[in-house]
C-alpha cells in the first residue's frame, strides 16, 4: 500500500514500572491518488455445485472460495451460517465476516445481495491450486505475474500498473474478463499470507495500484458521518481479528481487546486526519506514553503502529506485516492486549503488556 518506513524504539525506566514504547509508521501508499470446521464439512457438496462461468474458463482454479463470487447471501447463510458480524465498507458493499478460533478468517463483500469480493487468510483456506503458506516462487509459477493487468468494460479500458513493491507484496492476476485475484505475500518469509478476490468493478472502485485508463472512473459513495462511524468501527474489529490470525500462524498468543486503549488509538488517528500530519508524535510533542498516561492506563510495555491511506483494514494489516518495525510489534510475544482506532483511512494499533 505505501512506502514503508522504519520505527522509533525507545525505553523509559521508571522507579517501579518500566515502559517500552516501540513506534512504527507506514506512510501513505504512492499507488493511492468458525470457518475451518464449517468449510471442511461442506467441501464435497460445495464442489458439486455449479461454479460460476467466469471460473470455469480456467479449470486449474478449483478452490472452494472462488465459487462464492456472484452467489447470493441466502446460499452463504445456508452453507456457512450467519456471520459473526456485518461490517459496512466505504465502497458500497457490506463485509460479512466469518472466523474460527484464529485459524481461519474470511470476509465476503456483499452488494445488493450478491458476493462481489472476498478477503481470506489463515490455515486451510480452499484456494487451490495453491495454499496460504506456499512460497512466492510456487505461486508465481501457477499465476504468472505481470506488471500490467487490464480490465475492459464496454468501450472503456483500465490498465493497473504494478511497481516493484506491488510485484513483491501484492501481485494482481486476471482470472477472467471480470474477476481478479490479489495475492498478498509476507516478504520476510516469501510465503503467501492472504488472498483477495474481486470483480472488475470492485477493483476499479478501490484502485489500489497505479492506473492508466480510457473512459470514466466510478465515484465512491457519498458517506455521512454516521456511515463513517459504522465503517470505522468495523475496520477496527477487522484489524483486531486479522492481527490475531496472523499471530496464531506464528505461534504467538492471542491478544485481548482493550476498550480504553482503542479510544487512545482512535483519538490519535482522528488527530492525524484533522490536523493533516502523519507521525507518532502530535504537533504538541505528545507521544504514545503521554496519550496512555492521560487515560490512566497501566502497562509494562507498549508499542504503536500507524498507517494511512490504505484502501481498507486487511490491506493495512498486510502492510504492517511487511515492514520490519511494524512486524516486530505485530508479532511481539510479550504483548497481551491490543487497542485499535480507525478514523477515515488513518489506522492506529496500540499494543500493551499489562501488569495483570
Amino acid at each position: 500500500m505505501r512506502i514503508i518506513k522504519g520505527f522509533v524504539l525507545f525505553v523509559i525506566i521508571a522507579l517501579v514500572t518500566f515502559y517500552v514504547l516501540e513506534k512504527n509508521q507506514l506512510e501513505p501508499d504512492e499507488a493511492i491518488d468458525s470457518i475451518s470446521h464449517i468449510i471442511s464439512q461442506k467441501k464435497n457438496e460445495l464442489m458439486e455445485k455449479t461454479v460460476p462461468e467466469n471460473i470455469i474458463k480456467n479449470q486449474k482454479f478449483q478452490g472452494e472460495i472462488y465459487q462464492w463470487i456472484g452467489k447470493n447471501t441466502n446460499e452463504l447463510v445456508e452453507e456457512l451460517g450467519e456471520p459473526i458480524r456485518k461490517d459496512q465498507s466505504s465502497y458500497g458493499y457490506t463485509w460479512w465476516v466469518y472466523t474460527n478460533k484464529q485459524t481461519q478468517y474470511i470476509q465476503f463483500g456483499v452488494k445488493e445481495d450478491k458476493i462481489e469480493t472476498i478477503y481470506a487468510t489463515g490455515k486451510d483456506i480452499q484456494i487451490q491450486p495453491f495454499s496460504v503458506g506456499d512460497s512466492y516462487k510456487s505461486v508465481e509459477k501457477e499465476l504468472e505475474f505481470t506488471e500490467e493487468v487490464t480490465y475492459s468494460n464496454g468501450i472503456s479500458s483500465y490498465t493497473f500498473l504494478l511497481d516493484e513493491k506491488d510485484m513483491e507484496m501484492r501481485p494482481l492476476v486476471k482470472l477472467s474478463d471480470n474477476l481478479f485475484l490479489q495475492v498478498y505475500f509476507d516478504t520476510f518469509t516469501d510465503k503467501l499470507s492472504s488472498v483477495r478476490i474481486m470483480t472488475g468493478d470492485v477493483l476499479l472502485t478501490q484502485r489500489p495500484y497505479g492506473l492508466r485508463y480510457r473512459g470514466k472512473l466510478p465515484e465512491g459513495p457519498n458517506l455521512t458521518q454516521k456511515e463513517w462511524d459504522e465503517i470505522e468501527h468495523g475496520m477496527e474489529q477487522q484489524i483486531f481479528d486479522i492481527t490475531n490470525v496472523i499471530r496464531h500462524s506464528f505461534d504467538r498468543k492471542t491478544l485481548s481487546w482493550e476498550d480504553n486503549v482503542s479510544e487512545v488509538a482512535f483519538l490519535h488517528s482522528k488527530d492525524m486526519a484533522d490536523k493533516n500530519y502523519f507521525s507518532h508524535y502530535s504537533p504538541n510533542g505528545n507521544g504514545l506514553k503521554e496519550r496512555l498516561e492521560a487515560k490512566d492506563i497501566a502497562y509494562f510495555s507498549a508499542g504503536e503502529n500507524i498507517a494511512a491511506q490504505y484502501i481498507d483494514a486487511p490491506a493495512a494489516v498486510e502492510g504492517w506485516l511487511n515492514s520490519k518495525g511494524h512486524r516486530e510489534a505485530l508479532l511481539n510475544s510479550d504483548y497481551t492486549h491490543l487497542g485499535v482506532g480507525v478514523y477515515r483511512l488513518y489506522y492506529t494499533q496500540n499494543f500493551l503488556t499489562k501488569p495483570f
